[in-house]
Order: C-alpha cells, then structure tokens, then sequence
C-alpha cells in the first residue's frame, strides 16, 4: 500500500511528512495493533500493542497519544487496503473475478472490525466523518467494480454498487456467523449478481 503517513504529534498547523525510522515504526504499530485487537478485542492494552511491535511505551504514545487514536490508524489502514484491493483488481483479474475476489476481501474486513466494534464506535463518534468518508469510499470501489462486470456482460444490469452494499454488509457484521456460513451466503449473492438466462 502506498499512503503517505503524516506525523501525529504536530500540536498544530499542517501535518509534516514522517522521516523514514518513523514512518518504519508508525506502520509497525499499526500492523502490531491490528494484530492485538483481533487476538484481545477490546481487552487490547497500549502496552501489549507496543510490545508486539517491537519499540518502547514511549514510541506508541508520541505516534498515538489516546488509545482511540490507534483504533482509528488500524481502521484507516484497513479501509485504505480494501481500496487498494479494489485498484489491484481492475488491474490484474478480469471483470467477474476482480469484483468476486473484492466481495470475499470487503467480508473479511467487515468481520475483523467485529472484535472492536464499541471502540470502532467511540472512534466515529468523536469523528463522524471518518465513517461517513470511510463509507463512500469503499462503495464506490464497489460500484466500479460492479460496473466494469456489467460492462462485460458478467455480472446483471439491475442493480447497483449501493445495492450490492446494502445486500452484503448486514452480512458482515451479524455475530452469531461463523466463516463457513459466510462463505455459503456469499456463493449465493454471487450466483444472484450472474446476468439471467
């Protein structure tokens, strides 16, 4: 992935871009909280976090003063990968497998949010736009995938990116569903969006 990643302890005025060692240990953490969150859920320490990536207290706090700002930095990443993913597609998979191989990836990332979901919560809260933007983003990667399978006469006519959205994201996040059930209601969204013979 290819985002630039600004300093976080700029009290004020424009964000500077990060030196190297910095930016090395920005996305240490943030991989390092990733994989905290999904093994503790919201039982997750800052300390555990900075432990798993390998640097000091100190280093965790100067890039993410509140825990709520690391939550955001993993789901910042998170939906910035999905996009990317999107991209990837178009680029190396024909029309019906990019936007099949995007579904699959958007369910994973929707059911890893689940072991977070109340900071995720106070996360928007404190800024509702990251939902909002968030949000837009990643159904207009939907969209332009689902067009480009139509285009091609794979994927029916009749509906839409904001459709397929509302279709699988209820899906996501229900907490009762395990992979395999996931996986069989995916098969079947997939056999609806085929054109009608």
């Amino acid at each position: 992935m290819t985002t630039e990643v600004m300093s976080e302890d700029v009290a004020e005025g424009p964000a500077k871009p990060m030196r190297a060692d910095a930016r090395r240990n920005y996305e240490r953490l943030v991989d390092a909280a990733r994989r905290v969150f999904t093994e503790h859920g919201g039982d997750a320490s800052m300390e555990a976090i900075a432990k798993e990536a390998g640097v000091g207290v100190g280093t965790l706090y100067r890039h993410f003063p509140k825990r709520i700002d690391v939550v955001e930095a993993v789901y910042r990443n998170d939906v910035d990968t999905l996009i990317d993913a999107a991209e990837r597609g178009t680029l190396d998979l024909g029309p019906w497998d990019a936007l099949a191989s995007w579904l699959r990836a958007y369910v994973d990332y929707a059911q890893a949010k689940k072991v977070f979901l109340n900071e995720l919560h106070e996360a928007f809260d404190k800024n509702p736009e990251l939902k909002l933007g968030s949000r837009e983003r990643i159904w207009a990667a939907c969209g332009r995938l689902l067009v480009r399978a139509q285009e091609a006469g794979e994927a029916r006519s009749d509906i839409d990116g904001e459709d397929l959205m509302q279709l699988v994201s209820p899906m996501c996040v229900h907490a009762t569903l395990d992979p395999a059930q996931s996986e069989r209601l995916l098969t079947m969204v997939l056999d609806g969006l085929r054109p009608p013979h």
